[in-house]
């Protein structure tokens, strides 16, 4: 069995496979085809989405069902809006309480996700906060208390206010760790490990990373139950 799927494998490599993807992930290549809230949907539409791209049309699904995915993709693949519209479907609007934390290693990126989950949500009157260093802490703070539904955030920041118990996690239900290999480079493995140790056991996990090095493995191998992969190529 083993030799026969590597020699299926090599033949596939010289036909430039584009994805090796776990076997159970449908391909779904329109928006209106993914049981989106009707709210959802006009937001995606209005930000002047047509149709999904490669990840979208394979990612949005296992997410929303609530299984733990990694993705391997490239800036430029549409990932950030790929776990936004998961997100935005996962919410329960009627409980003001975080229910989902996205990690970036940079301020930039957390907030470039706040923008696009706000921009998605526009329909939904979601709330979302963006927690990042070098800035104010009490405004923070003041944000956090009034409830969000999605805190987008840099890890050291998002763990101080945990800590500092800003930040309640007992709602939330899903981790979304996005360029995972350079939250690693830029050392924040140990905060990314704080942060979840103070997550409901049964919160979900969603994975993004261009490169799969072996920490990313081990953080995976910590983190995740039996995750689809999902491997997209620009």
């Amino acid at each position: 069995m083993s030799r026969n799927r590597s020699s299926t494998a090599a033949l596939e490599d010289l036909s430039n496979v584009e994805f090796e993807t776990s076997e159970d992930v449908d391909v779904i290549d329109k928006f209106k085809n993914m049981n989106l809230r009707e709210e959802l949907l006009r937001g995606i539409f209005a930000y002047g989405f047509e149709k999904p791209s490669a990840i979208q049309q394979r990612a949005i699904k296992p997410v929303i069902k609530g299984r733990d995915v990694i993705a391997q993709a490239q800036s430029g693949t549409g990932k950030t809006a790929t776990f936004s519209i998961a997100i935005l479907q996962s919410l329960d609007l009627t409980m003001r309480e975080t229910q989902v934390l996205c990690l970036s290693p940079t301020r930039e990126l957390a907030v470039q996700i706040q923008k696009v989950i706000l921009a998605l949500g526009d329909f939904m009157n979601v709330q979302c906060h963006a927690c990042i260093g070098g800035t104010n802490l009490g405004e923070d703070i003041r944000k956090l208390d009034y409830g969000q539904h999605v805190v987008s955030g840099t890890p050291g920041r998002v763990y101080d206010m945990i800590r500092r118990r800003a930040l309640r996690t007992r709602a939330v239900k899903m981790l979304v760790l996005d360029e995972a290999d350079e939250m690693l480079n830029k050392g924040f493995k140990e905060q990314i490990y704080d942060v979840y140790r103070f997550l409901p056991p049964s919160t979900q996990v969603v994975l993004i990373s261009a490169t799969l090095p072996h920490e990313i493995l081990e953080i995976t191998s910590k983190f995740m139950t039996d995750p689809i992969r999902i491997l997209v190529k620009r």
